[in-house]
């Protein structure tokens, strides 16, 4: 199974690793890795059949380059490092890293760099590769998403920009006194979603750190015993005028792409979600309360 080769422990392993030398061990998951690679969007064919370009147009297509570049990367990675495995050209510096990487189950930092964020093995990586490819794919397909996974965009804050873009243009708001307002539904599966909205969207894979959702009373509660991260319903997202925005008893809880949350220039930080409760805000400051793009 290739997520279980991806993960193998590396401890101990010297020339052999279950009856396989290092050099056969690698070559399996770059196969393996090189028969998952799906071809580059075709970005002029998709421009054309997008017809209008809308602002989440455009985040699309910009997402689909840079989801080109990385394909493009890794399969020119594994395809030279099995010709290098092989004798056939020298093991360049970057190519020593990727088979290391491979072969201790990690993301090489050639491809990390093309990605977004991540904490993520490398075989939990590829799945959400994968998972990634298929929500482009249903978005080009299909067109925009009714429930829209945030983590498998590159630049997500980029996307909740575009839907606040294209209901000011609607609706002819400035802009700059527009922002999102966002609610915790009754909907615990994308699948329980049943239409699209008119302005605005729902996002799934959101994970709640620090406390925990009572999906009963719609607020949030402190953290169930021993779970530290647990899923948030689907979060309904909707661009509204900043002097319309009348808030209480809410917290406003930021979401960032992984639990290392976000460093002292900013980065990793998506946006701010106002999540409903009943306690004092100084209460989930200090239990440390956020979302996170990814589970890890």
């Amino acid at each position: 199974n290739i997520y279980i080769i991806y993960t193998l422990p590396s401890s101990g392993i010297n020339a052999e690793y279950g009856g396989i030398s290092r050099e056969q061990y690698i070559e399996k998951v770059a196969s393996d890795i090189e028969e998952k690679l799906p071809v580059l969007f075709e970005l002029d064919r998709i421009r054309k059949q997008l017809g209008e370009i809308t602002p989440t147009a455009v985040v699309l297509l910009q997402e689909l380059e840079r989801f080109n570049a990385l394909i493009f990367k890794m399969k020119m990675s594994v395809m030279t490092l099995k010709r290098a495995l092989a004798g056939e050209v020298g093991m360049s510096a970057e190519l020593d890293e990727v088979a290391k990487a491979l072969f201790n189950g990690q993301i090489p930092a050639s491809w990390r760099r093309l990605a977004p964020d991540t904490l993520k093995s490398l075989g939990n990586w590829i799945a959400h590769f994968e998972r990634r490819y298929t929500q482009y794919i249903e978005w080009i397909e299909k067109g925009e998403p009714a429930v829209m996974w945030l983590s498998g965009l590159h630049i997500p804050e980029s996307y909740l920009t575009a839907l606040v873009q294209a209901t000011c243009r609607k609706n002819g708001w400035p802009l700059d006194k527009s922002t999102l307002y966002t609610t915790v539904t009754q909907h615990v599966k994308a699948g329980d979603v049943r239409e699209k909205l008119h302005n605005g969207c729902y996002v799934e894979g959101l994970y709640l750190e620090g406390g925990s959702w009572d999906i009963e009373n719609s607020c949030l509660r402190k953290s169930k015993p021993k779970v530290l991260v647990e899923e948030l319903p689907i979060l309904k997202v909707i661009p509204i005028e900043a002097h319309r925005l009348k808030l209480q008893n809410t917290f406003r809880t930021p979401v960032y792409t992984t639990s290392e949350r976000r460093n002292a220039m900013g980065v990793g930080l998506v946006f701010e979600a106002d999540i409903t409760t009943k306690e004092h805000n100084s209460h989930w400051v200090l239990q440390g309360v956020a979302l996170m793009l990814n589970a890890d």
